[in-house]
């Protein structure tokens, strides 16, 4: 699904009306239909429904839908601001809204402002996502007054104050925070970045029939990726394969104390599909790494407790580096010859991106497309402090075209940034995977698919989407709290079954 300024959607809105043909008035209407229809299979009937609108379009949906609840049988008030311009199709709706039984109110001061309580439901349908600058007025002082009601809040579209693209940090403009966005045919950049948490529990995409033409001839570098297009990138296995079809790979990583991110890498390699898994390791972990992972093979390191040197890596068709590796100076040494080395795709991960921020040039020196998966504060040791996930995301971009990277910065919706600057989030996962040894078992997933043969960037998407997806087949069974890294490895099957049904 391709993500869209507001700029552009305002087009897509202009290019369907010109040539499907159809009135504005009527794509209000269906927009209006779409929103029905997801709010009464979850609203009942007897509750009292307050609808606020706007001056705009986003008012003249809200009245559009107080309509349709009205006679479906809802009790509905609505409250509408007064202002000097009114959108055309926003009277037009007005207008029939004055021909029913409907409560209808001007608020032009707080004075109008009605009594909200637990037993109401508010609809938000004050300002869209094309709003430019902030709330002021009245207006203002109705978004602080809904925010501080006991009432579950529906915000049509965006929630009214917020930006459709960047907003300021941190934010001092007044938002409404609503428990539900029913958002139009697009998500909206700005509900990607964790700033902007608060403003929204849950947002739910409800198509209205825009051309799909338009849509597929406007550009955007933006997409939010969902298992319509993971089942494009994924491939069947073929009946007369073998292990050796499948590749081979190669996971660097441990220290003294650290085998566990070791274990969990390797364990998710051979768990995504990966013909043949290497561990190359220190002594010291071998018994555990054996006893962890049986059917991987064992490389041991000439150093007992860390990773000194890395032979022989001829033979592997992907290579991972990093979890629990340590900052030892002579693992350093280490890292920077299997860089100069490494002619197969290549993974970097944990301690291997500490060192790089440590030692920058390496950046330039990694081969074009090498992945790196840093969660946000590993991202910024090596890129710069950012002041919010926004601003965190356009450096990624400037590194990814710079330095010719794969970038996967982990989080709620993980941004796969691609080396030309195109950003995938992604669309699986749940906050029970923040927790150790998570981040350990997508290297692991990413590089198995590497070594069967997956793009890199392909390779990140899915192995992103998958490791998500095994993370939200885990919470449906164990919740969030107690979801472990081994969790995520046990339901991967499950996740890769789902993707290839």
């Amino acid at each position: 699904m391709k993500i869209f300024t507001t700029s552009q959607i305002r087009e897509i809105d202009k290019y369907t009306i010109d040539h499907e043909p159809i009135a504005s008035i009527d794509l209000m209407e269906r927009a209006a239909d779409a929103l029905f229809g997801r709010i009464v299979h979850s609203i009942s009937s007897h509750k009292r429904i307050i609808v606020f609108c706007g001056p705009g379009n986003n008012g003249g949906d809200g009245l559009a839908l107080a309509r349709m609840m009205h006679y479906a049988g809802y009790n509905i008030e609505v409250y509408y601001l007064q202002a000097s311009n009114y959108s055309a199709d926003f009277l037009i709706n007005l207008d029939r809204i004055k021909k029913t039984s409907i409560f209808l109110r001007v608020i032009s001061a707080d004075s109008d402002f009605p009594k909200t309580g637990s037993d109401s439901i508010i609809v938000d349908a004050l300002y869209g996502s094309g709003l430019a600058r902030p709330l002021d007025g009245v207006a203002d002082e109705l978004v602080k007054y809904l925010n501080a009601s006991d009432a579950k809040v529906i915000s049509i579209d965006i929630p009214s104050g917020l930006f459709g693209d960047i907003n300021p940090y941190p934010n001092p403009n007044s938002v409404i925070e609503a428990d539900i966005c029913l958002t139009l045919q697009f998500p909206k950049k700005s509900f990607f970045f964790p700033e902007n948490e608060r403003f929204f529990k849950q947002w739910i995409v409800l198509p209205i029939g825009l051309h799909p033409k338009t849509i597929e001839n406007t550009a955007t570098p933006f997409y939010y990726m969902g298992i319509e297009e993971i089942k494009g990138i994924i491939v069947p296995r073929k009946t007369f394969s073998h292990k050796g079809t499948y590749g081979h790979s190669l996971i660097v990583a441990g220290s003294m104390g650290m085998m566990g991110a070791a274990s969990l890498c390797t364990l998710s390699a051979v768990k995504s599909g990966s013909g043949l898994v290497t561990m190359h390791i220190p002594k010291c972990g071998y018994t555990i790494a054996q006893q962890i992972v049986p059917m991987a093979m064992c490389r041991v390191d000439a150093d007992e407790y860390i990773v000194k040197s890395v032979p022989d890596i001829d033979k592997f068709n992907s290579i991972c580096i990093g979890p629990g590796l340590g900052t030892n100076p002579l693992t350093v040494k280490a890292l920077k010859d299997l860089i100069t080395r490494v002619k197969v795709p290549l993974l970097l991960d944990a301690d291997a991106l500490n060192i790089i921020s440590e030692s920058k040039e390496l950046l330039s020196a990694l081969p074009m497309n090498t992945i790196i998966t840093p969660h946000p504060g590993e991202f910024d040791r090596l890129f710069g402090k950012s002041s919010c996930g926004a601003e965190r995301m356009e450096k990624a971009i400037d590194a990814a075209k710079k330095f010719k990277l794969i970038i996967v910065l982990k989080g709620a919706y993980t941004q796969i940034i691609n080396s030309d600057g195109s950003v995938s989030f992604n669309s699986t996962g749940n906050a029970g995977m923040a927790t150790g040894g998570s981040g350990d078992v997508l290297s692991g997933i990413i590089t198995g698919l590497l070594a069967q043969g997956y793009s890199p960037i392909n390779s990140a998407q899915l192995g992103v989407f998958l490791h998500g997806l095994a993370g939200d087949i885990a919470e449906k069974k164990l919740g969030q709290c107690s979801l472990s890294a081994e969790n995520i490895i046990e339901s991967l099957p499950l996740a890769f079954k789902c993707v290839l049904e």
